[in-house]
């Protein structure tokens, strides 16, 4: 059964450990990578050995973040996950050294308490905001690097403080990334302001199978293999393509049907509150924020859209007044 840390309890954890591998999820974001990448400096500020991976390749976008952890090969002796939900969100390669999690630091109000500790809050809007706690909690100065990664992690999971989840703590902890030495504007620029010509065609593609349902409260939209095959994409190209079709106007909740393997989707759900996303998602295993979270499904491409529809459906005529 696992332990809930608080921030000074992580602090505790992490300083008498040493060989740590640090794990983002699998289809890595900004808030993964930000919280592994900051942790990963303070610990070998402190003098630890620590090796930062992912199951999956990490975007390219990202490259800045990896001048602040220096390359160390070693035997981990312990495992520190953050922003990972549930073990199986690890992924598949790295599946087998992780059998054991000393610690997870996540925000997911779904995280399954898979690690022999557990730090989560749900309230934060970002993993990266605990993980600034941690820092502070572990007596490490912040430095740009440092501050670089956290704020990458804020203002990814914030949609650039945007989004519903942002809160005061939020904004207080981007500011102090910013007085630490972030580069907000060249961080802005690369996560918000650039894309490849490759998700262009892909965004193109997905909006053209764009389906309003209910009256025009649900937004759907699928990027089928075959769309990532003619777009010459890789998977880092979706990094954010399931917010599109929450955007549009009058939609209460924008899902993204993404074809991961012939008869395997990947479902991403976002709402603007009046649904409770997470909630929704669980109902076919799922889970994550209440105004995003996402699912898998095994079938046809009609079946995963109309199980996904149904649930919406559902609990749009339940929040009816």
């Amino acid at each position: 059964m696992s332990a809930t840390v608080s921030e000074q309890g992580a602090a505790r954890l992490l300083r008498g450990a040493d060989h740590l591998l640090i794990v983002s999820h699998a289809a890595p974001d900004g808030d993964t990578v930000g919280a592994a990448f900051a942790l990963g400096r303070a610990m070998q500020i402190l003098g630890k050995s620590v090796r930062i991976e992912c199951s999956d390749a990490i975007p390219h976008r990202y490259d800045y973040l990896f001048s602040g952890v220096k390359p160390q090969q070693f035997e981990p002796q312990a495992v520190v996950a953050v922003d990972i939900a549930d073990r199986h969100l690890i992924g598949e390669r790295l599946s087998a050294q992780c059998k054991q999690v000393l610690l997870c630091i996540d925000h997911h109000v779904s995280n399954m308490k898979y690690a022999d500790h557990t730090l989560v809050d749900a309230h934060a809007a970002a993993t990266c905001e605990i993980v600034a706690r941690v820092i502070q909690a572990l007596g490490v100065a912040f430095d740009r690097e440092i501050a670089s990664a956290v704020y990458t992690g804020l203002a990814s999971d914030t949609g650039c403080f945007r989004y519903s989840n942002t809160t005061p703590a939020t904004l207080r902890c981007a500011a102090a990334m910013s007085e630490y030495g972030a580069d907000t504007a060249r961080i802005n620029k690369i996560l918000f302001e650039t894309v490849s010509l490759a998700r262009l065609r892909i965004e193109s593609g997905a909006l053209a199978s764009l389906e309003l349902l209910y009256d025009g409260r649900i937004a759907m939209m699928t990027v089928p293999l075959e769309l990532m095959k003619s777009a010459d994409a890789c998977e880092e190209e979706l990094e954010g393509i399931a917010s599109l079709p929450a955007q549009i106007e009058g939609v209460q909740a924008g899902i993204t049907v993404k074809e991961k393997q012939p008869g395997f989707y990947k479902i991403s759900m976002r709402t603007d509150g009046s649904v409770n996303a997470s909630r929704v998602c669980a109902g076919l295993g799922g889970g994550g924020h209440p105004c995003a979270a996402g699912c898998e499904f095994r079938g046809t491409l009609d079946q995963a859209k109309a199980a996904i529809a149904g649930l919406v459906g559902k609990a749009l005529l339940q929040e009816a007044p």
